[in-house]
């Protein structure tokens, strides 16, 4: 009986050698391309992509919007841009001063305001996904989204809303947060007209 199963066993290890040695073969020849990242391409994470992708994004928005705007979204980290209709008759006689405004947050809603009461109008959701596929990124860079949703406001404020969703303030956005904000505005203003009225008396 015990001869028969170490024939057996014989048996087994005479035809189980062909097949580990053609897996050893095969692991050998996959271990270098494993060290080396080849066939698996697979990028290694780089903790400054990011950062490089803001700043390359930064300085495309610096150079598309005005100063002022610059300045807004540097200082506050949103930007400010006027509504471009009349709400109602009385407002058609407004003159250069808009009767509503949004401010842009990177990757939050747009919000609807009225400049002169601080009144809050609308949450507007609208989303630009980054859509170049690079590094598994779905979110724009921060400065990228804001330049995107001033571009889109400037040059076609109706299809911005037509296709946003719109809630009122407070479903994402909480409404003391952008009161503070307007507050923080309207502070950065007056401190901005101040350095204005300085440097024209030193002229």
């Amino acid at each position: 009986m015990l001869l028969a199963l170490l024939a057996l066993a014989l048996i087994a290890m005479v035809l189980a050698t062909p097949l580990g040695l053609r897996r050893l073969r095969y692991w050998r020849a996959r271990r270098p391309a494993r060290a080396t990242g080849g066939e698996l391409d697979l990028e290694l994470y780089d903790p400054g992509r990011e950062r490089r992708a803001e700043q390359r994004a930064r300085e495309l928005l610096r150079s598309c919007v005005n100063t002022e705007e610059w300045g807004m979204y540097r200082d506050l980290g949103f930007i400010r841009v006027a509504g471009r209709h009349a709400r109602r008759e009385i407002d058609r006689d407004r003159g250069a001063r808009p009767a509503y405004a949004y401010l842009v947050y990177p990757h939050k809603p747009i919000v609807a305001y009225v400049p002169e009461t601080g009144q809050l109008l609308s949450e507007y959701c609208v989303e630009f996904p980054d859509l170049t596929g690079n590094g598994g990124r779905h979110r724009l860079p921060a400065s990228d989204d804001v330049l995107a949703k001033w571009m889109a406001l400037t040059s076609d404020e109706d299809r911005v809303i037509r296709r946003a969703n719109m809630h009122l303030v407070g479903r994402q956005l909480d409404p003391a947060r952008v009161r503070r904000d307007l507050w923080r505005l309207a502070e950065w203003e007056r401190r901005r007209g101040n350095r204005e009225q300085v440097q024209q008396s030193q002229r």
